[in-house]
């Protein structure tokens, strides 16, 4: 039977289990890269989307996890996770094939609305997925190399990603230059990519073992069963933090896209650009925070990785003086680097962080109620921004220095707020809120900022000796190979360096 639950796995059974998972990360990336991000939005925006309805764009993927309600009961339940996890991402994935035909079927305002909706049905069924996956994954995964293994399967996702990434935006260019009236047609292709990857990454997704799940000592109601997080004061506490971090980020991350194609005027190749060199740095530092969560803690990581991130995103108010100047770019360039360390750590620190709080057996429950809370606040966020977005087009907050002398003036402008900047600014000041409330959760293994930082510049440096050697530069050219070699569960090359 394909989707047998089984009482106990042999070490043999979760090792495969472990290159199923990593195979599956891989395909759901290439899917991810061919159908958000800039892609996206550029694609609302041909569309005729509005400030307002870029936001509800960001809005839906949070909003959609309220599914997760309906999903901890079908995982309770039937108790049969892979099945729910399989049949829900396929009807999830499957929705990218109608929005690939929307621009051949439909007129732009149609086409956008029939877009829209078609992402809510993708998400929804998407976040029922999650919630059996998380649970999944907990009960899979061996603790001891939760990080580790989790960084591992980020960063080979991430080098696809990357590949795909840059491939794409040189299509849209070639596609642009020799067919401009038809570019709509050209984000469908992007799509339907989108769509055949995520249907490889169910194939996988299938052939991944379960354990079977811990059966509770009592049977309680699902109102019940979401309240008992909140009764954990540690978890309650992670649950707090992760609910004010997230609506942070959301008002201001979703704009980013529309910052700079709209107020900077950057071509999608620059935008690829600049996004690939996130994502190099992400890669870069996946290995080390993985390190770091399993030798210390996931807050050790997120004690480092989150000031950096939320100070990255006050940087963005500092692109325009008041319009693009010769800063711009460099800036730009040092921002996405910072932001690609830092939400490595976060994303690796907030993920294991959840998965090692929760009590074995109530996992899904636990994760599902952090989920859904995080899911409202990060939902607000980016509607809040939508809906003030004109209203902020029109006021800005000016702070220039002036010098004055018999023989001449000089002005040197210093703070120049418009539109966005104003949910940059605000952001920052949420984020050092939620770092506030980071630091009153207990984790196994926390040590203190000065040790991490320590051990991070030694780690730093040893990489970047690596990477200058012979064999550094050798295993970088055979990196693509590696990555292959992993997917088919081969053992590496003898010359290469292991991970």
């Amino acid at each position: 039977m394909l989707f047998k639950v089984q009482e106990n796995l042999t070490e043999d059974q979760i090792q495969s289990g472990l290159r199923w998972i990593t195979r599956d990360g891989v395909a759901s990336q290439a899917m991810v890269t061919f159908t958000s991000g800039a892609f996206l939005i550029a694609f609302a925006l041909k569309l005729g989307a509005s400030n307002s309805e870029i936001g509800l764009l960001a809005a839906i993927g949070p909003l959609s996890q309220l599914v997760q309600l309906p999903g901890i009961f079908l995982v309770e339940k039937l108790r049969n996770r892979r099945f729910i996890c399989v049949i829900a991402a396929g009807l999830s994935r499957s929705c990218w094939l109608f929005i690939a035909l929307v621009p051949f079927l439909f007129a732009p305002n149609l086409g956008l609305f029939l877009a829209l909706w078609a992402i809510v049905l993708s998400s929804v069924f998407g976040a029922v997925s999650g919630c059996s996956w998380n649970s999944w994954m907990r009960d899979l995964v061996p603790q001891d190399i939760l990080g580790t293994f989790f960084s591992r399967r980020m960063r080979i996702a991430i080098a696809v990603g990357i590949v795909l990434s840059l491939m794409a935006a040189a299509h849209l260019d070639v596609w642009k230059k020799f067919f401009p009236e038809r570019e709509l047609g050209d984000y469908s292709i992007l799509f339907f990519c989108g769509f055949i990857a995520g249907m490889i990454g169910i194939f996988f997704m299938s052939h991944i073992p379960e354990p079977r799940m811990s059966i509770s000592s009592e049977k309680s109601k699902l109102f019940h069963l979401l309240l008992q997080p909140f009764k954990d004061g540690n978890f309650r506490k992670l649950i707090v933090f992760m609910a004010s971090w997230n609506f942070a980020v959301n008002l201001a991350a979703p704009f980013f896209m529309v910052y700079m194609l709209k107020r900077l005027g950057l071509s999608m190749s620059a935008i690829i650009g600049l996004t690939v060199l996130s994502q190099l740095a992400n890669i870069a530092f996946l290995k080390i925070w993985g390190k770091f969560t399993d030798r210390f803690s996931n807050k050790s990581v997120l004690v480092i990785c989150g000031p950096l991130f939320i100070f990255a995103i006050l940087g963005w108010t500092f692109t325009t003086l008041p319009e693009r100047y010769f800063l711009t770019i460099p800036l730009l360039i040092i921002l996405h680097m910072v932001m690609g360390l830092a939400s490595a750590g976060v994303a690796l620190g907030t993920g294991n962080m959840g998965l090692k709080l929760a009590p074995k057996g109530q996992a899904t429950t636990y994760l599902a109620t952090n989920t859904i809370v995080n899911s409202l606040t990060a939902a607000m966020a980016p509607i809040l921004g939508g809906q003030f977005a004109d209203f902020f087009a029109a006021r800005q907050l000016d702070w220039t220095i002036r010098y004055t002398s018999p023989f001449r003036e000089v002005s040197l402008p210093t703070l120049n707020f418009q539109q966005w900047d104003f949910f940059f600014a605000l952001a920052f000041v949420l984020g050092l809120y939620s770092l506030h409330r980071l630091a009153m959760i207990k984790e196994v293994g926390e040590v203190k900022e000065e040790v991490v930082v320590r051990e991070l510049v030694t780690e730093v440096k040893l990489q970047i000796r690596t990477i200058s050697s012979v064999a550094g530069l050798r295993h970088m050219v055979s990196f693509p190979v590696l990555i292959l070699n992993r997917m088919m569960g081969k053992k590496e090359p003898n010359n290469a360096q292991s991970d």
